[in-house]
């Protein structure tokens, strides 16, 4: 069916890779490309079947240029850093190649999340006749299809949308994140946003809590007000709504060990001089952190990520809440990673399989709900992400 570069060799390409290896039908060539090369060829030694590797600094056009270039993929399927994203998008451009990541571009220097200038490259790509699939990991990813399913199947008009994001996961030590810390610092440590009647309303970073009862034995946690890159296309695509909020759940140990890191410093992206070299606070920390990849064996429990979302059919107020709740010991046996990057990887690898196989096809730069929800939805099952829809009488997020 097709030929796919993977870039990237930490928890999420590894699911990427396992699960694109146990499906040649679709995926008939593999090549995974990272700048350890030794990394890359420990993960394909593991897999079922044999797939080429390379060495690659994703951050060079010109690499990237020449690798496409040698193995001729039929996508690039993009799973390493979010600061990466427009290197391999110029790439992907001066080769005629698609291409699908699951996290916007980030600048390095600047804690600053949005798509514009990933949209920015929609005319260029159409004019080349290929198609850039974005932000197609769990959220965001499966909760805008999940948001699209729900439009297309069980309203007429939507006016309410959270999204919920719990990992009841325990992996044992007092502080460690669980994808790269340094994202996941940056993310975390940013001040708050939601939509709210046309406009985007600030807040202090982790300044506003709710309680939610979450389903599968998971029971009542807090969760946190952030903001989510997810959110800015969904208010663009889905204009009815009135406001769109994101959750997340963080334990008490986290949030403290956080707010020493921020008060002392550590969280810092900016340069500072130590010794007479310039040392980013935030990446000596990550070198300190435990590896993400590291925690799958430890690490129990499950999470929960999925919308709540309000709106009218056939005239009639409508409560809805669709989820999928994955257990991280489940993943961790089936391609030896937890939870968080199994939920990332496996969308990823279903996007790849829609344009492959000719489901999802345009030219231009495209954000998943803006495709037919219906066949991503049927895969999602089949590929270890099984999920729940009910209709609740009473609101658990009053």
């Amino acid at each position: 069916m097709g030929r796919v570069l993977i870039i990237g060799a930490g928890g999420v390409a590894r699911v990427v890779a396992f699960k694109c290896a146990r499906a040649p039908e679709v995926f008939e060539e593999i090549c995974i490309a990272s700048r350890t090369l030794e990394k890359v060829n420990n993960l394909a030694a593991e897999l079922d079947r044999p797939v080429r590797t390379a060495r690659l600094n994703a951050d060079d056009t010109d690499q990237v240029v020449e690798l496409i270039k040698d193995f001729r993929p039929d996508l690039v399927l993009h799973v390493a850093l979010p600061y990466q994203d427009l290197a391999i998008m110029d790439a992907c451009l001066a080769t005629g190649v698609d291409y699908l990541d699951t996290a916007n571009y980030e600048p390095p220097n600047e804690a600053k999340f949005c798509y514009k200038w990933q949209w920015d490259y929609h005319d260029r790509f159409k004019k080349a006749g290929i198609m850039a699939l974005l932000g197609c990991g769990f959220d965001p990813g499966v909760t805008n299809i999940f948001c699209a399913h729900a439009l297309k199947n069980h309203f007429d008009r939507i006016d309410t949308v959270d999204i919920i994001d719990c990992n009841a996961g325990d992996h044992g030590l007092p502080f460690a994140t669980n994808f790269n810390p340094e994202i996941n610092i940056r993310e975390v440590s940013a001040k708050g946003k939601y939509w709210q009647d046309g406009k985007w309303v600030e807040t202090a970073p982790l300044s506003v809590k709710k309680t939610f009862d979450f389903p599968g034995q998971i029971g009542p946690k807090d969760m946190y007000l952030m903001y989510h890159e997810e959110m800015e296309s969904l208010v663009r695509n889905i204009p009815s709504v009135k406001r769109m909020r994101f959750w997340m759940t963080f334990g008490q140990s986290y949030l403290t060990h956080l707010r020493v890191l921020e008060n002392v410093g550590m969280t810092r992206i900016d340069p500072v001089e130590f010794q007479g070299h310039k040392i980013v606070p935030l990446q000596f920390l990550k070198a300190l952190l435990p590896d993400p990849g590291s925690l799958g064996p430890r690490t129990k429990g499950k999470t929960c990520i999925g919308c709540w979302i309000e709106g009218v059919k056939d005239g009639k107020p409508r409560r809805y809440y669709i989820y999928n709740i994955c257990d991280h010991q489940e993943c961790f046996r089936e391609v030896g990673a937890q939870a968080i990057s199994y939920t990332t990887g496996v969308p990823a690898m279903i996007g790849a399989k829609m344009m492959l196989t000719g489901k999802w096809r345009g030219k231009g730069v495209f954000n998943v709900e803006q495709l037919d929800p219906k066949p991503f939805m049927d895969d999602l099952g089949s590929y270890g992400l099984p999920w729940e829809e009910t209709f609740p009488e009473t609101d658990k997020l009053a």
